[in-house]
């Protein structure tokens, strides 16, 4: 098989890219555009969406009131599409797609980041306990609601698979899908995702551009927050070579500007990478459909194993130097009471819930009502999940 040029548009150049002509469809059957694709109303319906306007207050490492130049989930997701984007078009698949689940793949994270998805977990684990790509699919298909005839967002077979598997099969083909996580397997009665596959190229995309976008823009947010010094990274097998590149071609560079030059070029690197060894990948296995890149077994969009290395050499020192900083886990350990806290009290006190969301709770068990409960917290960003716990728990407002 010939692969065709890389720089031809966002469409898809490629068999083995996703075709929007091809789509499996939505739930609810509507009148398509004559102006978008499919994957371009997905697109479009995610940027409208509320829960992709709350990921502007919403921790990516630093709580939202700790700086204005730090990443927030909506910054990251719009970094990530970037790539992605960029990605889809080099190796010719659907832009449209890629962006797509590049710009959703964070609706389901709750406040607080990595803590409040631990926080709300543990306080779960009576009710099957909480996932964030799981509550994703519940956001898209279920609590979003802004069109007359249907709950969520209505989105296309491809892209709701892509949210929920974009980092690999969910369960063997010999395992019952009942093994699902809850919020899943509560999914998968209304429709099969094709759970034991893997994702087609533009949601392995989407992912490894996540993994890009989160390494080099923590390694920016870190210096700039001053949890590591430029000194520390030096040795770091990806970052180190790059940093003392910069350093010799400007010497006396001011902090802020050898930050950029380092990250940027961290990024293309990286790209340059992911581009190669999918390329390589594809042309050893020559799938000639989207069908066939699901089924082969194994990812086509990959680093290679030397830039994997460093790659994970880097999040382990990004682990102990700045996840577990004590400045981090301060707000880690309040982020984590402020959620378990909001969690009992609705739990125990239901009638403390806005009214809308106490309807839901009508004749419901008590793993229903746990479920309504998480998908309120869930929802909630940093800054109104700090505002509620103050005005449920501060005796004198």
């Amino acid at each position: 098989m010939v692969y065709k040029n890389q720089f031809r548009g966002g469409s898809g150049v490629n068999s083995f890219a996703t075709d929007p002509a091809g789509s499996k469809g939505r739930i609810f059957d509507e009148p398509e555009s004559n102006t978008r694709s499919v994957f371009q109303r997905d697109r479009d319906r995610i940027i409208h969406s509320s829960a992709f306007r709350r990921l502007k207050y919403k921790t990516q490492v630093f709580v939202y009131h700790e700086g204005d130049h730090y990443r927030t989930r909506l910054t990251h997701s719009l970094e990530v599409a970037q790539i992605a984007r960029t990605l889809a078009r080099s190796l010719g698949v659907n832009e449209d797609l890629a962006e797509a689940l590049a710009l959703a793949h964070d609706l389901g994270h709750p406040p607080f980041g990595h803590a409040g998805e631990e926080a709300l977990h543990v306080s779960m684990l009576p009710f099957g306990g909480f996932d964030h790509n799981g509550h994703t699919i519940r956001i898209v298909t279920r609590l979003e609601a802004r069109y007359a005839n249907f709950d969520g967002l209505n989105l296309t077979w491809e892209t709701l698979e892509g949210l929920a598997k974009h980092n690999g099969p969910l369960i063997s083909a010999s395992q019952n899908k009942s093994e699902l996580h809850w919020s899943l397997a509560e999914y998968n009665l209304i429709q099969d995702l094709d759970w034991h596959t893997h994702s087609g190229m533009e949601a392995q995309i989407a992912s490894l551009s996540d993994d890009i976008a989160y390494n080099t823009h923590d390694v920016d947010d870190g210096l700039r927050a001053g949890l590591f010094t430029v000194e520390d990274l030096l040795g770091q097998p990806l970052v180190g070579p790059i940093l003392e590149e910069v350093i010799n071609l400007y010497p006396g560079t001011e902090n802020g500007r050898l930050i950029h030059e380092t990250t940027r070029r961290m990024i293309d690197l990286m790209t340059a990478d992911l581009f190669e060894e999918s390329w390589s990948r594809l042309k050893r296995f020559n799938p000639t459909s989207a069908e066939d890149v699901r089924s082969l077994g194994v990812p086509m969009v990959s680093l290679s194993g030397r830039m994997n290395e460093k790659n994970l050499e880097l999040k382990k020192f990004l682990f102990e130097k700045m996840y577990r900083h004590p400045r981090v886990n301060r707000m880690t350990n309040k982020a984590g009471r402020v959620i378990k806290d909001l969690f009992q009290l609705f739990m125990n006190e239901p009638s403390l819930l806005p009214l809308n969301w106490q309807s839901k709770l009508v004749d419901l068990n008590e793993t229903a009502h746990a479920r309504v409960v998480t998908d309120y917290i869930a929802g909630m960003t940093d800054r109104f999940a700090l505002e509620e716990h103050k005005r449920q728990f501060n005796l004198y407002e």
